[in-house]
């Protein structure tokens, strides 16, 4: 018999009529190519694989499938792998699926049936909850079962209603799809920094994105213009950002290059316009970028063709989006995950109508606390983007909301520095979660509820164990799909004060 202590195989051996047990080598080497079946995928990406007596961590997989891999990493008991090839498929996945899928980095789910998507992502919020929902019942003397007593909080997962042409925002990339191959706009290639693939079908965005992107490719292609070489940092094309408005079909559209060389866009902004889309276009742009570091910025934008933003509803708002405001990428998603936070805040109007401040923390443009204001006080908004809390602004004054005030800057900082104590807190934090320090500044207010909004329940699950010990509980928690198709999952958890 073998069983694993401390990340060492160790077998029953008997010695003098009496079992002991001695350690083995770890039975996977690296650099050696092993087979087995997917158990399951953690979040995000992590496929757990069972081979013979050992598990070994392997990206870019999904539950059911037998692949072949290589063990590229060993530490601390760990075993990490490449995917090398998939032996056998898992029993549900599709034929019909994007034609670039497996070859764009872009998404991992396109094959699998969108319950089935759904399964899995809400299996993987709640393995990441479980050890705090266990660490509540043991702190409030719970005797249940765990898995009942998630079931009592845990409100499973709630879908995208739409499961392609979701998008409102692309990033695509210039570049080429193998050395010195041709010029290719796209997505990069699964597991390359350099290489892109043209995706020109993409299955996330809707045609008008498809018909963009085909035009400004062959617009370049034919005059074989040079890409920026993420190494040598030389050449010209960088990013092309496409951005349209679900509710108003406003598109925004900016090629992004180097000052490198000088090149008359004006014949490339009229074939775009002469383009048979099914939106409007608001403004085409050329955004200058000499930075070495390969991400979307301006160091000076000229347009092109009409203005530099264009206009979104959600929930009833109106909402001025520029080439680089941050809006939630699924339109109609946001409204189901809005939705919820303020489901899960509740009634927050207090004895008197409207008496109560609201601190919207890490507001982006302002969209959380325009959506509280009509209920509210007074709705104090923190985000450390300059452009967003412009932005915010002056949103609200397009709705009409006279009652948000935003700030611009860390939220560690700020909130020492605001006059006012909160009744309510939303927190919608980037990716990393909510840091230590800040965290605890957030429940020294002692406010009866929370609400958190996580684009990554590992660092939701973290700062949960921090709130549970400082007298908070989760009452409720849910799982929302806001990325159908990809390896993302986002999570709203609703948490009070255990004394009121």
């Amino acid at each position: 018999m073998r069983v694993a202590i401390n990340g060492k195989v160790l077998r029953e051996c008997w010695q003098s009529g009496a079992p002991s047990f001695v350690a083995l080598e770890v039975l996977m080497k690296k650099g050696q190519v092993y087979e087995g079946y997917v158990e399951r995928v953690d979040f995000p990406n992590k496929g757990i694989v069972r081979c013979e007596d050992e598990t070994a961590v392997v990206k870019n997989v999904i539950p059911g499938q037998k692949i072949s891999f290589r063990v590229n990493k060993k530490r601390k008991g760990k075993v990490e792998g490449r995917l090398l090839s998939v032996l056998e498929r898992a029993p549900y996945e599709l034929d019909d699926t994007c034609p670039h899928f497996g070859a764009c980095g872009g998404c991992n789910y396109q094959s699998i049936p969108y319950e089935k998507q759904l399964e899995i992502k809400e299996s993987q919020v709640r393995r990441l909850l479980h050890p705090a929902f266990e660490k509540q019942m043991l702190l409030e003397g719970e005797e249940a079962d765990v898995e009942q007593y998630m079931n009592r909080i845990f409100e499973g997962i709630k879908a995208s209603p739409v499961q392609y042409n979701y998008r409102n925002k692309m990033e695509f990339s210039f570049g080429d799809e193998y050395k010195d191959g041709p010029l290719a706009l796209g997505m990069h290639k699964r597991g390359s920094f350099y290489d892109i693939v043209s995706v020109r079908d993409c299955r996330i965005v809707d045609e008008d994105y498809r018909m963009v992107l085909a035009c400004v490719l062959d617009y370049f292609a034919e005059k074989n213009s040079s890409y920026f070489h993420r190494i040598r940092h030389e050449g010209y094309l960088r990013h092309l950002l496409v951005r349209k408005a679900q509710k108003t079909g406003e598109m925004l559209i900016a090629l992004v290059t180097t000052t490198q060389e000088t090149h008359d866009l004006e014949p490339l902004a009229a074939q775009l316009l002469e383009l048979p889309l099914t939106g409007k276009i608001a403004g085409v742009l050329h955004t200058k970028n000499d930075s070495l570091a390969d991400i979307v910025q301006s160091d000076d934008t000229v347009i092109l063709y009409g203005q530099d933003y264009f206009y979104e509803e959600l929930l009833g708002l109106r909402f001025k989006i520029s080439q680089f405001s941050f809006f939630q990428t699924n339109t109609l998603g946001a409204e189901v995950l809005y939705e919820t936070a303020r489901d899960f805040l509740g009634d927050i109007s207090g004895e008197g109508k409207h008496d109560r401040t609201v601190f919207d923390l890490y507001s982006g443009t302002g969209t959380i606390a325009q959506l509280l204001a009509p209920v509210a006080k007074k709705v104090i908004g923190v985000e450390i983007v300059e452009e967003a809390v412009w932005a915010a602004r002056q949103n609200a004054a397009l709705n009409g909301l006279h009652n948000c005030e935003f700030i611009a800057g860390d939220v560690l900082k700020v909130i020492d520095e605001i006059g006012e104590k909160p009744d309510f807190i939303v927190l919608d934090p980037p990716r990393d979660g909510i840091h230590p320090k800040t965290l605890r500044k957030i429940i020294d207010f002692q406010v009866d509820r929370l609400v958190y909004i996580s684009c990554k329940p590992t660092s939701l699950a973290r700062d949960l164990e921090v709130l549970l010990d400082s007298g908070y509980r989760v009452e409720r928690a849910v799982a929302i799909d806001q990325f159908p198709g990809t390896v993302h999952v986002e999570a709203v958890v609703l948490i009070q004060r255990k004394d009121t």
